[in-house]
């Protein structure tokens, strides 16, 4: 898909700046809806009155969810405040969006087991990843192996939601298949070593230039590489990427049918399920937090929500009715 210059330019102003490819292209894609929604007028003949009418236009028109509201605005803040230099200021006019989020989708235990056992090899090990350690999907295909610390069982998150690192837990359980998974890695990477021209795996920010041998050696390998070598858009260095995030949902998707579960399945669905199954353990909110990444307790208590059996804990007379009969 072509990319306008100017968005290229503001896309190329967010990579030198180190935000995530997912960053850069949501950020892309509002200040293209943006653009799109002012008659195609260029952002700098617009300005703070445009801005409020179309976030404004994202509750009202389109009801999008708060939090797609604020990616939005995050957007546009960055094009005026940083990449045009032609501040905002204050934009507490505009209508803000109250649409709820809805309660997470959450399996119980034995759905979580059902759909283990219709998977197998490499694509249960990574259904047992995000349920196991409650991963965010992009946070699991950028895996490295020396991420996993099975001396100490847990997984080292680099650059997660926020850039921010973490420590998750790792159950005992999947230590042996992680090591037939390492060793998989391990026979790809001699097989790409005898390849004319391959440039190793793709290292993060300026850790290529600092360790200019590093990218060959084992422990920076993706933990789940792709099925080829394959050319890097932009370099065009020949290396071996990470799976493609988008063929997990689609065998979870094919697992959920063949386990005869009704409910929609994802990978945020195991995500989901860990914290729940955390939270009636026993373990503390905070924790929980910790471990999923949450910035802000109050994302991590929607779960909470899920816990309560009936509205708000009620007991309906009827149980108590029928239970007395």
């Amino acid at each position: 898909m072509s990319t306008s210059p100017f968005l290229q330019s503001i896309c190329d102003h967010m990579a030198v700046r180190r935000y995530s490819p997912r960053t850069i292209k949501a950020y892309r894609y509002w200040i293209k809806s943006f653009i799109r929604f002012n008659g195609r007028r260029h952002p700098q003949e617009l300005g703070r009155e445009e801005v409020i009418a179309f976030l404004t236009e994202l509750a009202v028109k389109r009801e999008v969810t708060p939090s797609t509201q604020g990616l939005a605005l995050n957007a546009l803040a960055y094009l005026y405040n940083r990449y045009l230099e032609q501040p905002l200021g204050e934009l507490g006019e505009f209508r803000r969006s109250n649409r709820q989020a809805k309660l997470p989708v959450v399996l119980t235990q034995d759905e979580v087991a059902r759909l283990l056992a219709a998977l197998s090899g490499r694509r249960k090990l990574i259904a047992a990843l995000l349920y196991g350690s409650g991963l965010r999907r992009i946070e699991l295909i950028r895996l490295r192996v020396r991420d996993i610390d099975v001396d100490n069982l847990q997984i080292q998150v680099w650059n997660g939601k926020g850039n921010k690192h973490r420590l998750v837990t790792l159950a005992p359980e999947l230590v042996e298949p992680l090591q037939h998974q390492i060793a998989h890695v391990g026979l790809l990477l001699k097989q790409d070593l005898e390849v004319e021209g391959y440039a190793g795996a793709k290292l993060p920010g300026a850790l290529e230039r600092k360790y200019q041998q590093a990218n060959k050696t084992l422990g920076w390998q993706f933990l789940f590489p792709g099925a080829r070598l394959s050319l890097e858009p932009g370099t065009r260095k020949l290396r071996r990427h990470h799976l493609d995030e988008t063929a997990i949902n689609k065998f979870l998707r094919k697992a959920q049918s063949d386990a005869g579960l009704q409910k929609a399945i994802g990978s945020h669905t195991l995500r989901h399920s860990f914290a729940t199954h955390l939270l009636q353990s026993g373990a503390d909110i905070r924790t929980v937090q910790q471990q999923l990444g949450h910035s802000d307790v109050k994302t991590t208590e929607i779960y909470t929500h899920v816990l309560k059996q009936g509205a708000m804990g009620v007991r309906s007379p009827l149980s108590r009715l029928l239970g007395e009969t």
